[in-house]
Parts: structure tokens; sequence; C-alpha cells
């Protein structure tokens, strides 16, 4: 620095020192600033947002749904009861709220039940079951099975939809509406079922023979708790629905694709995705899974309208 004209000896020196000092204290405050701002996003990701129930509304207009046939769907993924963050007041908040949107069907795309590497408080099946089996719509409630009842409790899980009176879907179709506004709702076998190392899977998705079921040229709606089947879903499925993926969970940018559960990276990770004129909706689910936080994708439910 340059002293101006009539400046005081030693007066740059002393405004270059004030600069430092300033920048340091800058620089200090900069990151306590960060630290805070990290520990702040960490406490809203695990107690805030996981809290933060939506309702998310999609209308698709698939080519192969027909126009006035009206159909309103709920759709709920990936309840994963237990853990900090989805307790017994938590799915029943989550079944009241299902319950208000008044659909037509209910769908439930698997993941019943959380598992973490930590201690945690479990919800008994039997518990979650008996606020499952309050949900009310005309043309019922109807689910499939997700990775993890395949991987930490498939019997517990079959057991207590059975007790709830929801039929579970598994590489099977059934024929649901009035007259003449009827459609086929068909459910796939979770494509995760048997870890068999070194992160691949067998799964019990046979989505050929699903499709074998389907009798009538009544539009098709698909039930698949992963995304990944889309590629290989006919453009005879009006609309796949799918979860499994969180949406990302924790939505840290340009970091949180890598960390999607999808073959696909992000491509499948959330929303609703049009590919070559097939339809596919992704939900960002309600509970978390690994760890018990969300950042950016709050839990939701979906409110799907067809042919309105």
């Amino acid at each position: 620095m340059t002293a101006d004209a009539g400046s005081e000896p030693g007066q740059d020196i002393a405004l270059t020192a004030r600069a430092h000092v300033t920048r340091r204290r800058l620089l200090t405050a900069g990151v306590g600033f960060a630290g805070l701002a990290a520990s702040t996003t960490a406490v809203y990701a695990g107690a805030v947002e996981p809290e933060g129930l939506i309702v998310t509304r999609y209308a698709p207009a698939p080519r192969t749904w027909p126009a006035g046939q009206k159909l309103t769907i709920t759709a709920i993924a990936d309840l994963h009861a237990g853990g900090p963050d989805m307790q017994i007041e938590h799915v029943r908040e989550v079944v009241d709220r299902a319950n208000a949107l008044h659909s037509d069907l209910i769908v439930l795309l698997g993941d019943f039940i959380a598992w973490y590497k930590f201690p945690f408080v479990r919800v008994p099946d039997p518990l979650w079951a008996a606020e499952l089996k309050r949900l009310s719509a005309p043309l019922g409630a109807w689910a499939v099975l997700g990775n993890h009842d395949w991987w930490h409790g498939l019997p517990g899980v079959r057991g207590a939809l059975a007790s709830a009176g929801i039929p579970i879907l598994e590489n099977d179709a059934v024929l649901l509406g009035p007259p003449r506004q009827k459609f086929w709702l068909a459910g796939l076998g979770d494509q995760l079922a048997y870890p068999i190392g070194r992160g691949r899977f067998l799964g019990v998705d046979d989505l050929p023979w699903t499709m074998t079921k389907i009798k009538t040229d009544d539009p098709v709606l698909l039930l698949a708790h992963e995304p990944d089947i889309f590629p290989r879903v006919p453009a005879r499925v009006a609309l796949t629905l799918a979860g499994h993926t969180h949406g990302g969970q924790v939505r840290v940018p340009l970091i949180w694709p890598l960390f999607v559960p999808s073959k696909y990276g992000a491509r499948y990770a959330y929303g609703h995705v049009i590919e070559h004129g097939r339809h596919l909706i992704v939900s960002g689910g309600l509970g978390t899974s690994t760890i018990p936080a969300r950042l950016g994708v709050p839990p939701e439910i979906l409110h799907i309208t067809l042919g309105a």
C-alpha cells in the first residue's frame, strides 16, 4: 500500500496490518459460520425435514389411458416404520393424510419396515399394520414388497399386510373398476430380493409373466418397488409407479446422484419421467434408510389423477 501525500510516517504499515487482521477475522468467522451452517443443516436434515409430510400431486396424460376415464390414486412408498422418524404416531399421520385425499385407489410401494446398523426403536409389525388397516378407498389398498421387506423381516411383513386386509401383488394383476371404466392393476416382485454378494442381487420379479395375467385391452397400471425395471416396461402399460430411491434422500449438490440406489444414477431418482411415450412416477417416499436424515426431499404422499 502506498501512503497518500501528507500521510504520517508508518501510516501505510498500520493500514496493512489492519487489513491483515480483518482478513484473519473474516476467515475465522467464515469457518465458524460454515461449521454452524453444517451443524444447522445436519439438525434440519435429521430432526426437521423428516417430520415435514407433504402431498405431491401429478396429472400425467399417458397415451394408453382413455381420455375421460378419471381415476385418482394415492401412493405411499417406503414407510420404513421404526427409527427416530417413523414411529407409530408418524404412521398414523400418514394414514390420516392419505384417507383425507379420498382417492379411488391406494397403492403401497414396498419397504414397510426400517433397518439401520445402529440400535433403534422398532415399530412392531402388528402396530403399523393396524394403522394401515384404516386405509380406505373404493377400489381398495394394494401392495408390492420392497427389498428391505425381503432382507429384514419377510414373514412378519407378509403376515402384517394379510392382517390388515391388504393384498400383495407379486408378478400378478387384478382387473378393477366399474363397467366401461375398468383397468388392470399389476404388481411386480422385488428386483433385489436376494443379495448374492458384491452389490449383486437375484430378484423375484418376472415382468413377462406378469403381463400374461392381463387378458383384456383395458389400460394397465404397474406397481414396482424399484424404478430400474422401467426401460423394460412395454408401451402397453399406461403408468408405472415406483419408490425405493427416496429421491436421493440427502440431496447435496453435485454429490447426491452418486448415492441414488439405482444402476441408472439420477435418471429415475425422483418425480415424473417420460421416455418414448411411456410414463413413470417415482415417489420420494416417507421414511429413511441407512441414516435417519432427509435433505431436499421431504417425506411425501403422492396424489395422482389420470383421465381428468
